[in-house]
């Protein structure tokens, strides 16, 4: 996730806004703490005290059975956005896959080089290397919800990819759309500076995705998570696809 300002919250902290003093929070505690020891507990806490669990075992281990159905469908050069600890382009760099991790965490971004996979310390609104010759990019561990604004994300994944680019996305498992403030929180009275977040279940997707120029092509499910697969369309439309129209 990326947990990150307008730009990163997945397996990492970031995709996020900027490297600069907005994405500082992610180069400190609580999630640099997370990160170091690999585990949580760690938790995004909106304004009103729900807490979302974030997954920080999993992130910091290696990729398993549901990220490897992501990583089979990956064509051509890979943009892992908020990469975290990277077990996803340390999963693909082995195999001669040219593949790049982003995340505005420098601890992200460590752990991702000690895993032997590529990465960057870098927003996804930031200029990137290579823009509009990646063939697949990635938004996963709840990244779609960088810089709270699944719109502009979206746009901003477009002008990264080839024209016949891929884009796999994961989805919240309710149906939700929402746009929040959080904070991360270890449960123990550490809390970082708060940042803009978005939660975006499959229907919100689609809508969100037609409307910044994709069409999407795949839906699954694996582990109890659920994964969207988007390719780039020539030109935006009015409606968006009803899920029951897609392969499952």
């Amino acid at each position: 996730m990326s947990t990150a300002t307008h730009g990163g919250a997945g397996g990492s902290a970031g995709g996020g806004a900027g490297t600069g003093a907005k994405a500082a929070h992610w180069r400190a505690d609580p999630y640099t703490r997370a990160l170091s020891a690999g585990r949580g507990p760690l938790f995004l806490r909106r304004a009103d005290g729900w807490l979302l669990p974030l997954e920080v075992e999993r992130w910091c281990a290696d990729a398993d059975a549901a990220d490897r159905t992501v990583l089979r469908r990956c064509q051509g050069a890979v943009l892992d956005i908020g990469c975290g600890p990277g077990r996803l382009v340390a999963a693909l760099a082995p195999h001669g896959s040219r593949c790049l991790g982003i995340d505005v965490s420098r601890a992200a971004v460590a752990r991702t080089v000690r895993a032997g996979g590529p990465a960057l310390c870098r927003s996804v609104f930031e200029l990137l290397p290579d823009e509009g010759r990646w063939g697949t990019a990635l938004l996963l561990d709840g990244n779609i919800g960088i810089g709270g604004d699944p719109r502009a994300l979206l746009a901003r994944v477009r002008q990264l990819l080839t024209p016949e680019g891929l884009l796999i996305a994961e989805t919240a498992a309710a149906d939700v759309d929402e746009r929040v403030r959080v904070r991360v929180d270890d449960g123990r009275g550490g809390v970082g500076e708060a940042f803009p977040w978005a939660r975006v279940g499959a229907p919100a997707l689609l809508r969100h995705a037609r409307a910044a120029g994709w069409t999407a092509v795949e839906r699954w499910t694996a582990r109890g998570r659920a994964f969207t697969a988007l390719r780039r369309a020539a030109v935006p439309g009015p409606a968006a696809p009803g899920p029951a129209a897609l392969p499952s």
